[in-house]
C-alpha cells in the first residue's frame, strides 16, 4: 500500500513534544523566586443591596488573613504555612502548596466600609460588602399631566 508523505507532520509532532517539555518544566511547579505562589479562585456577585465575594482558600488559619478595603478595591492577603514534621520523611508526591498569596478586585460602585462582614468556613472565605446608599438603585416616579397614569423608572 502506498501512502503520501506529509513533511509537515514531523514538524507538528516536534512542536507538540517541545510544548509538552516547556509546559512540564515551567508550569507544573512554582518558582522558588515567586512571592505570591498560591492562586485564589474567586466569585464576585452583586445584588441591589450588596456585593458577595467567595474565595477558595483551603488550609489557611483565618488569623493569617489580611483583608483590606480602600477606594473601591478589596484586597485579600495571607499565607498558608508549611506543616513542619518532627521526623524527616521522604515524599513520593507533594502537590500541596504553601506560601503567601494576594488578590485584589475592584468593585464597580461604592461600598459602605462600615458594613463589611467576613466568614471563613470549610476552606471558603465569604465576604458581604453592603453598598453605600448612594450606590443603590432608586425608584423615580414620573407623572404625566396628560393622563392620570404613573410611570415608574429605575436608575442606577
Amino acid at each position: 500500500m502506498l501512502s503520501r508523505r506529509d513533511p509537515f507532520r514531523e514538524m507538528i509532532s516536534l512542536r507538540d513534544a517541545m510544548d509538552r517539555l516547556v509546559d512540564g518544566a515551567f508550569l507544573s511547579r512554582p518558582s522558588q523566586w515567586d512571592t505570591d505562589i498560591l492562586s485564589m479562585a474567586m466569585d464576585v456577585s452583586e445584588t441591589e443591596e450588596e456585593y458577595l465575594v467567595k474565595a477558595s482558600i483551603p488550609g489557611i488559619n483565618p488569623d493569617d488573613l489580611d483583608i483590606t478595603f480602600e477606594g473601591n478595591t478589596l484586597t485579600i492577603k495571607g499565607e498558608v504555612k508549611e506543616e513542619r514534621e518532627e521526623e524527616e520523611a521522604r515524599y513520593h508526591l507533594r502537590e500541596r502548596r504553601f506560601g503567601r498569596f494576594a488578590r485584589s478586585v475592584s468593585l464597580p460602585s461604592d461600598v459602605n466600609p462600615d458594613n463589611i462582614q467576613a466568614n471563613y468556613e470549610s476552606g471558603v472565605l465569604t465576604l458581604h460588602l453592603a453598598k453605600a446608599e448612594e450606590a443603590k438603585p432608586k425608584r423615580i416616579s414620573v407623572r404625566s399631566t396628560e393622563s392620570s397614569k404613573m410611570i415608574e423608572a429605575e436608575t442606577k
